[in-house]
Formats: structure tokens, sequence, C-alpha cells
């Protein structure tokens, strides 16, 4: 990993990252490499504030004082935090804008899985289709609070569960030869690898004041993504 490849923005307060898909926020348990691992390396002190499911990539913020600790923690627990994410579902919900609101808890059998149930605690999801594909839709999240697994259970509740998602959709990848009528294999491919192979969930944008001061920090979608995108686009 190039340190500078995926920092959006920093200064004396914060420093904003485009976490790549498939790395951890923190240290699990086991002692796996983590996005903060590698900050603490970088800088003489770093704080988290919050974190990204580990197939999720996107924008993510780390404090480095103690001061822009508490006040960014008390800001996103507070949803004083615009937070946005983009993502590619199986089909098309049945309205296209819209908001979900419904109680979430951990499944009572299934350690780390998520169910809605009215007994759980709030979590409200607006979501918008910005644009639909024959077997997809790409799609818009702003979620007011920052419950596990939120939007990846709101779009199951939908009934249009995130591409890539093992535990609330099928998990399949995206090949091409879905998306293209006329697909041949090149003559040194043994088998089609596929463009989408993870979680197609990223996060986009937040906005916030730290401060006085006002940030609007977004993260491009990563290449799988944007070529999938590109892809599905032709096909349309």
């Amino acid at each position: 990993m190039k340190p500078n490849d995926y920092i959006i923005f920093e200064d004396e307060h914060l420093v904003a990252i485009n976490k790549p898909a498939g790395m951890l926020t923190i240290p699990d348990r086991k002692g796996s490499s983590s996005l903060k691992d590698w900050l603490a390396a970088r800088y003489e002190n770093i704080l988290t504030v919050h974190r990204l499911d580990r197939d999720t990539s996107g924008m993510i913020v780390f404090a480095k004082t103690e001061a822009a600790h508490r006040q960014l923690s008390q800001l996103f627990e507070g949803r004083d935090v615009a937070k946005y994410y983009v993502g590619l579902v199986l089909g098309q919900p049945s309205q296209p804008s819209g908001t979900i609101s419904t109680g979430l808890m951990e499944h009572p059998v299934k350690k780390g899985m998520m169910v809605t149930h009215a007994k759980g605690k709030l979590s409200v999801t607006d979501y918008e289709v910005l644009e639909t594909f024959r077997q997809f839709s790409w799609m818009q999240f702003r979620i007011h609070t920052g419950r596990m697994h939120q939007i990846r259970v709101h779009m199951k509740h939908l009934g249009t569960p995130l591409v890539g998602d093992e535990l609330y959709g099928d998990g399949k990848p995206v090949l091409l030869s879905s998306i293209k009528n006329r697909y041949n294999l090149s003559k040194v491919e043994l088998e089609e690898r596929p463009i989408l192979a993870r979680l197609a969930l990223h996060s986009w944008k937040l906005s916030f004041t730290l401060f006085g001061k006002t940030y609007n920090l977004e993260a491009e979608p990563p290449k799988d993504i944007r070529a999938t995108l590109q892809q599905l686009r032709k096909a349309k």
C-alpha cells in the first residue's frame, strides 16, 4: 500500500483516507494488519473516530489530536455528520427514492449478522436510485445513524441486496459474460475473472464542521466499481 495514493486530505486536526476494500479499519483479535497500523507508523498520534466494514471502500477520517478526536467523536455520535455512500444492488427498488427506518439488532443465532426487529436500535437510511441497468441499480445512500451493517441490512429489507454481499445477498461476483452478450475467454485464460469480486459499497462523502471550519470530503469509487459501471453503461 502506497500511503500517498490513499490520502484524500489532511491538516493539523485530521487525516482523510480513501480506504481500499479488504483492509480492516483497526486491528482484529488475530492482530491482522489494519489501516490504523499503517497510519500509526506514519503519524506521531492517530486516533480512531469511526469505522468501515473490511470489504467497504472509501472515505474515513482519523483524528490527529485529542481535542479533534473528542469533537469528531461527538459529531459522529450526535448525527452531525452528513454521511453518503454509493453502491451497486441487485434488481431495482419498487420506489426510486425513499427512507428506510427500522430497528436493527444482532441475529439471535448467527454471530456478526444483523436483522431488522422492532426491539432493535433505530436505524435510518435515505436512498436514491442514480442509474438502472438490466440486472442492477447504482444507488446513493445517506445514513442518519451508524448501526453495524446498516445499509447492507436495509437493502436486503428492500429486496435489493448489495452486489457481492455474502451475508445478506447471494455473494456472487460480477462477470463480464453476464453483462456482454458476446463474450469469449482469451486464449490465455482458463476461466473468467470477475470484474467485481467484493461487496459493492463505497463510502463516498463526509461533510461536517470542526472548530468552525467546514469539511466536504469526497472519495472517488475504486477501479473495480468504476470498471463495472463502465461495462454496464456500454451494455445499456
